[in-house]
């Protein structure tokens, strides 16, 4: 497999529910009364589903995975704690059409276009974890108190978890852009871009992010105004090496636009990045991933007209740990047009289905986005991208695993494959770095993500 450097990065019927400009109507008291009872804490049905191929919610663990037991903020890759189950079945290019209705058109198209190599092993379901109880307390003050504002573009509420019952789009939207996850993360990540005959270029950047959202101590109101800052430095290839940009993301995209800085190495000059985001290619991405593509989806939802169109039960990536462990190396997984099949695993669970179409007035590469919101986190796990004429153009998947340092579910590598050139991109890759994230060390402040610091750190 030859590799070559590239840039690094920068930075179950269902009926449609159109989004209103505000909330709906108050939970009511009863409504809110689930939580934690037949509803998990943040939302979920904690029943299985009649058939049994969807587990009961335990939760027996908080702060904790079996067989895994990390020093604090130590940064030591996931191990798995399902690693000695085997699959109940698999899904393959010949048998797929037997479980086409809990398959995405993304995922039957991989199988279509790859009969020979792309499988899904399917295994048994563990809905095991869960979240702090200031996480419960937080979503409950939000099922009483928050709302959609300015079109939906922003949200009124305290921090994560907005809307435990999204009636609209947007709400639903909302909790997958800030989801409860962790405080700060640190991390150096490679990126692979793949073309159809294997050859590998790589970039790799170190990144350090402060959720604002997230803060275990007190109350992270959206009048705070920012609900996430991030910076990245490139680390490969050479030639960009010492580029650095720093993002910081609004909780109202109407009234604060995403702002970004760079600092390039070879001027030393800070500059503003007007516009950043969208879809712009990603760096490193070798035009595989735009910038709006992290964590499937991020950033402004102006762009689209949003629409709820149901909930399902879905094959989906989940306990996603054997993909992000340091026994898997690059030259194993990365194969030939998608990741290795055996290192990967998918469970039965409901999710929601939430689709953008492009508004008129508007550009994107995407015509239609259709995202697969996993009810239990509520974080994006699949997407299917279309282009401008409506035909299915990419499908991407992230793979998440929860993470004894925050109690939360930290998102892993994520491949996103270009159904028209055969290529993809391995995004999010920590298997071959000297350490895996480093998760709620909390040494990150606010005042280190500024256009100022960032000259200082050039000099």
């Amino acid at each position: 497999m030859q590799r070559s450097y590239l840039g690094a990065l920068i930075g179950a019927a269902m009926i449609p529910v159109f989004l209103s400009f505000t909330a709906n109507a108050a939970v009511g008291s009863e409504q809110i009364e689930r939580l934690g009872k037949d509803l998990t804490c943040v939302g979920a049905e904690t029943q299985g589903n009649s058939a049994g191929t969807i587990p009961e919610f335990t939760g027996r663990y908080l702060g904790a995975v079996p067989g895994w037991n990390p020093e604090p903020n130590s940064g030591e890759h996931p191990k798995d704690p399902y690693a000695e189950e085997s699959p109940l079945f698999v899904i393959t290019g010949q048998n797929y059409d037997l479980f086409a209705d809990k398959l995405s058109e993304g995922q039957r198209a991989m199988f279509e276009q790859y009969p020979s190599t792309f499988r899904m092993n399917i295994y048994q379901g563990h809905r095991d974890f869960r979240y702090p109880d200031f996480v419960c307390e937080r979503a409950k003050y939000n099922a009483e108190r928050a709302r959609v504002t300015y079109r939906g573009l922003g949200y009124m509420g305290m921090g994560h978890t907005p809307f435990p019952f999204p009636e609209t789009a947007l709400e639903l939207l909302w909790n997958h852009m800030v989801p409860f996850r962790a405080y700060t993360d640190e991390s150096v990540r490679d990126i692979a871009s793949v073309n159809a005959s294997g050859d590998v270029g790589f970039g790799r950047a170190e990144g350090q992010c402060l959720a604002l959202s997230t803060k275990p101590e007190g109350r992270p109101l959206t009048s705070d105004g920012v609900s996430a800052m991030c910076r990245t430095e490139v680390l490969l290839p050479i030639r960009e090496k010492g580029n650095v940009s720093i993002n910081h993301e609004p909780y109202n995209y109407s009234r604060d636009k995403r702002v970004v800085w760079s600092y390039n190495a070879g001027t030393r000059r800070v500059r503003l990045a007007p516009g950043y985001g969208f879809d712009q290619p990603l760096g490193g991405s070798n035009g595989n991933m735009t910038i709006d593509e992290d964590r499937l989806f991020n950033g402004s939802p102006e762009r689209y007209e949003w629409t709820i169109v149901g909930k399902r039960e879905m094959y989906i990536p989940a306990n996603a740990y054997k993909p992000n462990t340091d026994q898997v190396s690059y030259e194993a997984l990365l194969t030939p047009r998608h990741a290795n099949p055996d290192f990967m695993r998918y469970e039965l669970r409901r999710v929601w289905v939430l689709e953008g179409t492009l508004k008129p007035e508007f550009n994107h590469l995407y015509g239609k986005r259709r995202l697969f919101l996993d009810e239990d986190t509520w974080h994006a796990v699949v997407a299917d991208n279309y282009d401008r004429r409506g035909q299915l153009w990419k499908h991407a998947f992230a793979n998440y695993y929860y993470h004894p340092d925050s109690s939360a579910w930290q998102i892993g590598s994520s491949f996103y494959h270009d159904l028209t050139s055969g290529e993809y991109l391995a995004y999010n890759l920590t298997n071959e770095r000297r350490q895996g994230p480093v998760i709620n060390r909390g040494n990150l402040k606010a005042y280190e993500f500024t256009p100022d610091r960032l000259r200082a750190q050039g000099r």
